[in-house]
């Protein structure tokens, strides 16, 4: 079923479930507390305020615990072509109710503040909840409640000025200073994108700059480092069918961390996804390859005494993201090939796990791996110390690792129904 003709804020009818009980407690009645439906929230999207789901749903009972449920809520988003966010609402029965299953979806205007937003999402939990609360006890306490559509307001096709455009800019700056230190940076962005079910194009423009000055280093020098990186990228891709996608993509940099004056790349790319594209929110597989010709101008003659080249490379990636009851886990193997030089490559990995041990018990996993034999565009003139110490360029490796892993666990009442925010400001958990 999806919501979003409906928008559960436009013209039409919106069906908000209430309890005859006092709309503001903070848990069940007392009286049907152990009637009432045990409900486990599990949602890692944004906007995915646990507190005010709680405050306003008490007709449940939510549980900490996938076990204690009768019913998982498993919500998952991805961003739409005009901005905003297709919220997918999947409920899995439990227990008693193993084998009842309901989706439902929500999509938010990309001029939604995050408050209209979430009061969606809640219309929308609530709605899909009633599907496994009506043949409990509680249901005879429940009652529909409709709101008049604003006069004026009618569900119809408008015409669209920008033709399913959307543009965005930004631009930031920073300042630091210590006595003998001093670090600015100034940045800016903007991009331009168009996506609809047949074709979508992405445009992006991106730019950094970075001066850092240390005064009174070894015999009173002083040290000054800049760095630049700007870049420019289209991408351009259609829909061929539920799995396939082709396309193409030109991007272009200049990049004193990677030697680059100015690099020029582009070439078709071909996609596919052994899920269809619309489950997407829940799990994909896809494998990407793609041909490009790759123009370089260094800004510093290379260890291999170039100033400037055009290399043709081809690229296989393959990637997979499934967001499932026992957890999520992303992880992608991407391989880049240089073809005037089979030695030059590189090989990324990617790994990022989430997964539900036991009751209580989560396990995280993150890990990253690159193969880099492909760094020809490093400069011959090598490295300062003090080059190394701010990173201003890159330096010579073989690889690249980075590895994290951690637990949790929790234990104690099964209950997560009470919500208490007192001091919780300004300890990370909430922003003003």
């Amino acid at each position: 079923m999806n919501l979003h003709p409906l928008r559960l804020t436009a013209a039409v009818a919106l069906c908000t479930l209430l309890p005859w009980t006092e709309v503001g407690a903070q848990e069940p009645a007392a009286d049907t507390a152990e009637e009432a439906l045990y409900v486990f929230e599990d949602c890692n999207a944004p906007n995915c305020d646990f507190d005010h789901f709680r405050r306003e749903i008490t007709w449940v009972n939510w549980v900490r615990d996938r076990q204690d449920a009768d019913v998982h809520l498993l919500v998952t988003a991805q961003r739409t072509g005009g901005g905003g966010w297709h919220y997918t609402l999947d409920y899995l029965g439990l227990r008693e109710l193993d084998g009842a299953t309901k989706s439902l979806s929500y999509v938010s205007d990309p001029d939604d503040t995050d408050t209209e937003i979430r009061e969606g999402l809640t219309r929308t939990i609530t709605l899909g909840l009633v599907h496994f609360v009506d043949t409990t006890p509680v249901a005879p306490r429940l009652r529909v409640v409709y709101e008049e559509p604003k006069v004026g307001l009618v569900q119809r096709e408008e015409h669209d000025p920008w033709n399913l455009w959307v543009f965005r800019v930004g631009a930031d700056g920073s300042f630091d200073a210590e006595s003998q230190e001093r670090a600015y940076s100034i940045s800016g962005s903007a991009s331009a994108d168009r996506v609809s079910e047949d074709l979508k194009i992405n445009f992006g423009l991106r730019g950094e700059y970075e001066l850092e000055e240390y005064d009174e280093l070894e015999e009173g020098e002083s040290y000054t480092s800049t760095s630049e990186d700007y870049s420019a990228n289209l991408l351009v891709v259609w829909s061929l069918s539920d799995h396939w996608s082709a396309g193409g993509r030109v991007g272009a940099n200049r990049s004193t961390y990677l030697n680059h004056d100015l690099a020029i790349s582009g070439g078709p790319t071909v996609e596919f996804n052994i899920f269809p594209y619309n489950e997407s929110t829940r799990r994909a597989i896809t494998f990407r390859y793609s041909v490009e010709i790759a123009a370089f101008n260094y800004e510093l003659e290379t260890v291999e005494g170039e100033t400037e080249e055009v290399l043709p490379r081809h690229a296989l990636l393959v990637a997979a993201a499934l967001q499932q009851p026992w957890g999520e886990i992303f992880g992608s193997v991407e391989g880049i090939q240089y073809l005037h030089d089979l030695e030059a490559h590189r090989i990324n990995t990617f790994l990022n796990l989430e997964y539900r041990l036991f009751r209580g018990f989560n396990l995280d996993l993150f890990g990253s791996f690159s193969r880099i034999k492909d760094q020809f565009f490093l400069s011959a003139e090598g490295l300062s110390d003090q080059d190394i110490l701010t990173e201003r360029r890159q330096r010579e490796t073989d690889y690249r690792i980075d590895v994290g892993l951690g637990f949790s666990y929790r234990f104690g009442s099964k209950f997560a129904n009470i919500v208490n925010p007192r001091m919780d400001i300004g300890r990370g958990r909430r922003h003003f």
